[in-house]
């Protein structure tokens, strides 16, 4: 990935939070055919240390499991907040003119060995976890003893798990740090009034961005 030093985020617990807000994740694997994406949810673990590793699992009939007895290399992407940006915006424009459209986004990328997992009792551990952090913000969250004790145990059937440690972690911020202040103090303005999910969440992100700079 293409990381100017002023995008650059190296913080392992920002980077993981973003993982944990975000966790349906692009793993590229690498095959006898070419390269492979697949899209999985990830569960993050801060330890092994320094970078923890994660955990998913994937359909039984998906070959990337066993795709990892020949190639353990492997790079999970998780994409956060993202916005087109106007040169319109920018008051630089009417002082000079000389700006031009860009993009804002956040991605981290996990590099890593990755192993396929076929435990029974680790993917209910594993299910188990992602489904109560995905069902505790519910009403009335699902559980897996809500459904039939020799269903679930045929979809465990069903499923290979994935770790990956990570051995690199990357995270790029590319939030108009290279703008002047009144020029990001406008786009937060603009993408506010934009509104919808990820132009809103772009404008929080770089207010909280500003604010952590001062």
């Amino acid at each position: 990935m293409y990381l100017p030093k002023g995008f650059e985020e190296t913080r392992v617990d920002v980077l993981h939070d973003l993982i944990r807000a975000h966790p349906l994740g692009t793993l590229v694997t690498l095959n006898a055919n070419g390269l492979n994406a697949n899209h999985i949810p990830f569960e993050v673990d801060g330890a092994p240390g320094p970078y923890g590793l994660l955990r998913g699992h994937v359909a039984r009939a998906n070959p990337v499991w066993q795709d990892c007895a020949a190639t353990s290399q492997a790079l999970a992407i998780f994409h956060g907040p993202q916005a087109y940006i106007s040169p319109s915006w920018y008051p630089t424009k009417l002082e000079t003119g000389m700006v031009v459209p860009t993009w804002n986004y956040v991605v981290v990328h996990a590099h890593g060995e990755l192993r396929a997992i076929d435990d029974r009792e680790w993917l209910r551990n594993l299910v188990r976890s992602l489904t109560k952090t995905h069902e505790a913000n519910r009403n009335e969250p699902w559980q897996m003893s809500d459904a039939p004790a020799d269903y679930i145990e045929k979809q465990l059937g069903a499923i290979v798990g994935l770790e990956l440690t990570i051995t690199r972690l990357e995270g790029k911020w590319k939030v108009s740090q290279n703008r002047p202040t009144h020029d990001r103090a406008q786009l937060i303005l603009e993408l506010s009034e934009e509104g919808g999910e990820s132009s809103v969440a772009m404008a929080k992100l770089m207010e909280k961005q500003a604010n952590d700079a001062r």
